[in-house]
């Protein structure tokens, strides 16, 4: 308490610091209008404050997704129109599900294959990425069988597949395991034991560029196959390697569904590893019915039951299907939480202060030291560059500096400070402008600035670049 051990003979010294609290008021709004922030300055550093932003944010590789089912071969992919309304909307992720029905007893036809190049072509054009899947059943019903094909098939079909995931990568956001069972969700399936199962997922592991990780549809699957427990887990030391490990991601669709979602999940130590690995993998899905756990809030009962904010948190969740399923989305935006999840899914990083040299020299030195944090509830979690960019008036690059900093070490909640020195260009001179740039690390999308992310700031973002203006300085 700011009153506890108050004597009289503090009176005066207490005034004089009321006083001085009372004068920092009145002039905090003009130190705030002129975006700087004196307060606990490094020596020799000039202060800048950054005003967050409540905006919702067509961000990369996060959100709502929309899915889109390709049954039959077709010449048509996703419109650049259809694109950019779906960004108007905040959304920059499709689930494109590609159902192998036709193809249960013989190999993929070439014209099949070029609709899947097809869709792939338009995400690279419409500025979007995707969460890809593979199956063969539409339905669990036994008038829906084949389930799934032969295991020996399936690995064709993978063998097949692999030049084109090769080739796309860069558009490629996360690919589900698929293939076994109804909507290769690994269920209702006759074709498959442990063995088969691993071995596909082997295959997978090799056909998918190993930037990208894959998802599994429980806890269990990435547990018994491999021999993980909960002491397995993911650490910051282990994650984003090449490692089998650290690819296996999950996907959740049937979240909060239930006490155990729907069978996703047999036991507490279960829901532990994902909580877990969660951290340092990508977490999704979508949800399949109402009920008390996909409230809002926490409700006292059950007990179990504490709320879709914290759930979505304790998972780190990245991405969400926005049309499925309505009752629980409707729930979400009645109970005044969708927008506040459309705004956290994946990551949401914000500046709150960056401090710079305070009389740059052309040649020489110049430190730059920021503090940001996450809202969101996961960091970035597929590779992502991050560097310094100097331009100047007339926007020309004079000079580029990686950061020292991966952003997908930005954990949720967490604060984060960078503090990294660069050499400016030597022979430059007037006004000049540093940019923080977080792009993608892809050659042929790194100068793209629809994918680039852009902070949770305000009056910083430049549409046109993808940059996120940091500071102004004059040489």
């Amino acid at each position: 308490m700011p009153w506890a051990g108050f004597r009289p003979p503090m009176v005066f010294k207490l005034i004089a610091v009321n006083r001085n609290i009372i004068l920092s008021l009145l002039f905090l709004p003009l130190a705030l209008a002129c975006g700087k922030n004196d307060g606990d300055n490094l020596p020799g550093m000039e202060a800048v404050s950054y005003q967050s932003t409540d905006a919702i944010i067509a961000n990369p590789e996060r959100g709502f997704y929309t899915a889109q089912e390709i049954f039959h071969a077709t010449n048509k992919g996703i419109s650049k129109d259809g694109a950019a309304a779906n960004r108007k909307n905040y959304r920059t992720l499709y689930l494109l599900e590609f159902h192998l029905t036709d193809f249960v007893n013989t190999n993929i036809s070439e014209e099949y294959l070029q609709t899947i190049r097809t869709y792939f072509q338009s995400m690279r054009d419409g500025g979007a990425k995707c969460i890809l899947r593979f199956c063969y059943s539409n339905g669990m019903n036994e008038s829906d069988k084949p389930w799934d094909a032969d295991p020996a098939l399936t690995l064709t079909h993978v063998a097949q597949i692999k030049p084109i995931l090769q080739e796309y990568d860069d558009i490629i956001f996360v690919v589900q395991a698929g293939f076994i069972g109804s909507w290769g969700e690994w269920y209702y399936t006759e074709n498959y034991d442990n063995a088969s199962r691993k071995a596909l997922l082997e295959a997978l592991l090799d056909a998918v560029p190993d930037s990208r990780q894959i998802e599994l549809r429980t806890p269990a699957f990435k547990m018994n196959l491999y021999g993980y427990s909960v002491a397995d887990t993911l650490t910051r030391a282990t994650a984003h390697t090449t490692d089998v490990k650290a690819r296996l991601a999950g996907h959740n669709d049937c979240y909060l569904a239930g006490p155990n979602d729907q069978g996703t999940f047999n036991n507490s130590n279960e829901r532990k590893y994902w909580a877990a690995e969660s951290a340092y993998t990508i977490m999704g899905g979508e949800t399949c019915a109402t009920s008390v756990y996909c409230d809002c809030q926490p409700k006292e009962s059950p007990k179990a039951a504490h709320g879709a904010l914290i759930d979505l948190a304790q998972y780190h969740f990245t991405y969400m299907n926005q049309g499925y399923h309505p009752g629980v989305l409707k729930r979400w935006k009645d109970g005044g939480c969708f927008e506040e999840i459309q705004k956290r899914l994946g990551y949401r990083y914000v500046l709150d202060k960056g401090q710079f040299t305070e009389s740059p020299v052309a040649g020489e030195a110049f430190r730059i030291v920021l503090d940001l944090h996450n809202e969101g509830f996961s960091p970035v979690q597929n590779p992502r560059d991050a560097e310094f960019v100097l331009t100047d008036k007339g926007g020309k690059v004079l000079g580029t500096w990686k950061l020292n900093s991966d952003p997908r070490y930005w954990m949720a909640g967490e604060n984060v400070t960078v503090d990294q020195t660069i050499t400016l260009p030597s022979g430059i001179s007037g006004e000049v402008t540093l940019w923080l740039n977080l792009p993608d690390p892809c050659e042929n999308l790194h100068d793209n600035p629809l994918y680039s992310i852009r902070l949770a700031n305000k009056d910083i973002w430049d549409e046109a670049t993808g940059y996120n203006k940091l500071h102004t300085l004059t040489l």
